[in-house]
């Protein structure tokens, strides 16, 4: 009776059929791409909401002429597009800002990283220059701004200080703590081999510290426009910050909306540029979560 029962049980049991390698990757495939639409789709309807939302608040219950709805916000940029702005045309502005953030970035990245990590090996000029670091960390930026427009004028330098100096100590810090958190036994070794300071700089405590750098470029672009934005603001000839500042002047709330939207759009693209740079550079890295980078 039991041995009938078995032999009924193996014979109506399902038969296990592995997959093959092609097989598991078209499943991964497959879910994360649904995950990706998922994501997109909640991630859209969040936006419609929200700009269905401040349309209908705008429109019924609040005064637009100082909150502004997305209608005429797009309106504004359809504008600025199609027949130019006050002062030209919006490529103009948009190059003019670019520009100075860009120059700004790459001088004040070169200089956070150099002064960083020679401090960051370097205790004792570490330790005397601190304070005086430290202080210039603390001096407002919109004044240094203003200073900078006296020394340079309206034009691109002052705009570039600015931004340089925002950059520097995002960067600085990064790249300072980077090379600080090199392992000692590592070095230690490489010394014993026969290693020379600008080999064991080089081949250790720099490769070491990318990771830390690269991380911090992600935040120094976003400040670097704000820099530029915030020189432009003080006093410039050309720029969204003249835009910004022009709407604002004129009680154009959608003006300046409009202008942060532009600025929100450079700032993603340069944020997606800076990411395709750090997965190349990072090859070597092991593969870890992107839950960090999806903030």
């Amino acid at each position: 009776m039991s041995h009938n029962v078995i032999e009924k049980t193996a014979t109506t049991a399902p038969e296990f059929v592995a997959e093959t390698e092609e097989q598991i990757l078209a499943r991964v495939r497959s879910s994360a791409r649904k995950n990706k639409i998922r994501t997109w789709g909640l991630r859209a309807l969040i936006v419609l909401a929200w700009l269905g939302s401040w349309q209908l608040t705008a429109t019924y219950w609040i005064d637009p002429f100082f909150y502004s709805k997305p209608s005429l916000i797009w309106d504004r940029l359809v504008e600025w597009f199609t027949r130019g702005t006050q002062f030209g045309s919006i490529w103009l502005q948009l190059y003019t800002t670019v520009q100075e953030a860009v120059l700004g970035f790459a001088i004040g990245t070169v200089a956070g990283v150099v002064l960083g990590v020679l401090l960051g090996r370097s205790r004792y000029w570490a330790d005397v220059l601190a304070p005086f670091i430290k202080a210039l960390n603390a001096v407002p930026r919109i004044v240094l701004a203003s200073l900078f427009i006296i020394w340079f004028g309206l034009g691109l330098q002052s705009k570039v200080a600015t931004v340089v100096v925002l950059v520097f100590f995002a960067v600085f810090f990064n790249a300072f703590t980077g090379a600080r958190e090199v392992d000692g036994n590592v070095i230690n070794n490489a010394r014993i081999l026969g290693a020379s300071r600008g080999q064991v700089l080089n081949s250790i405590v720099l490769p070491s510290a990318t990771t830390w750098i690269l991380s911090s470029l992600h935040t120094a672009f976003g400040f670097a426009l704000i820099g530029a934005v915030v020189g432009e603001y003080a006093g410039a000839s050309k720029g969204l910050g003249l835009l910004i500042s022009n709407a604002q002047g004129t009680f154009d709330a959608a003006g300046i909306y409009a202008g942060m939207i532009i600025i929100t759009v450079v700032a993603l693209v340069a944020e997606w540029l800076i990411g395709l740079a750090e997965n190349r550079l990072l090859k070597w890295r092991p593969s870890q979560s992107s839950s960090a980078h999806g903030i």
